[in-house]
C-alpha cells in the first residue's frame, strides 16, 4: 500500500499527569485578524487541534480533507466525537514566536486548542513543570520568520510616529506664530498642529 493511501489517524497514548497552558494568538491568514485562546500542551496526543465552536464563532475559512482522520482513544477504540474532516491554515503567535501551521478542527468540548506531541517534538520547548512556564528557544529556523516585521507592524498600528517631513511642518508652523514668546500658548498650539498634521497624513 502506498504511503498516501494509508488512512491517517491521531491517538491518545496516555493520560496527562500535569497540565501546561499557553495564551496564544491565532490569526486568520486571509485577512490577518487574530484572536487570543488558551492552548493545552499535551504530549499524550499526536496531533494539533482547535475547537470547532471557535472556528464557527469567528468564521475561520476551513479546508475539507480529501481523506478523513480517525481519532482513537487510549484503548484503541474510535472517539465518540467521530473523525476529523476539516483543517485550516493559521498564523500562531506565542510571545515573540510566530509560525504558520495547519491545525485540525475537532470537538474539544471545554478546550480551545491542543498542541500535541508532533508540535512538541518539532519545537522542543523548555518547560518549567513546577511553574507552568514555557520558553520556545530551540525550534527550527523557519519558525519566527518575519516575527520582527510583524511586531513592527503591530506597533505602528497602535502608535503613529511623525515623519521627518511632518516634524519640519510642525516646527515651521510654531516658529512662525506671531505671538511666539508666550510659551504656554505656543505649547498648546504645537499640540493642536501636531494632531492636525498627523490626521492629514493618516488619510
Amino acid at each position: 500500500m502506498r504511503e498516501r493511501d494509508k488512512q491517517r489517524e491521531v491517538r491518545r497514548t496516555f493520560k496527562m499527569l500535569r497540565e501546561v497552558w499557553l495564551d496564544i494568538g491565532i490569526e486568520k491568514v486571509d485577512i490577518h485578524k487574530d484572536i487570543t485562546v488558551k492552548a493545552l500542551l499535551d504530549s499524550g496526543i499526536t496531533g494539533m487541534f482547535i475547537d470547532q465552536k471557535i472556528t464557527a464563532r469567528y468564521r475561520f475559512r476551513l479546508q475539507k480533507l480529501e481523506r478523513l482522520i480517525v481519532v482513537r482513544n487510549i484503548d484503541g477504540k474510535n472517539n465518540s466525537a467521530g473523525a476529523i474532516t476539516y483543517q485550516m491554515k493559521v498564523n500562531k503567535y506565542y510571545k515573540s514566536h510566530v509560525e504558520r501551521i495547519k491545525i485540525d478542527i475537532y470537538d474539544l468540548e471545554k478546550t480551545d486548542v491542543i498542541l500535541g506531541m508532533l508540535w512538541l517534538q518539532v519545537h522542543n520547548p523548555e518547560i518549567n513543570w513546577e511553574m507552568g512556564e514555557v520558553k520556545i528557544t530551540k525550534c527550527p529556523s523557519l519558525c519566527g520568520r518575519n516575527t520582527k516585521l510583524k511586531e513592527e507592524k503591530r506597533i505602528k498600528k497602535r502608535k503613529r510616529v511623525a515623519t521627518l517631513e511632518e516634524e519640519k511642518i510642525m516646527k515651521w508652523a510654531v516658529d512662525n506664530k506671531e505671538d511666539w514668546k508666550r510659551e504656554e500658548e505656543v505649547a498648546v498650539d504645537y499640540r493642536k498642529i501636531k494632531e492636525m498634521v498627523l490626521q492629514k497624513f493618516l488619510k
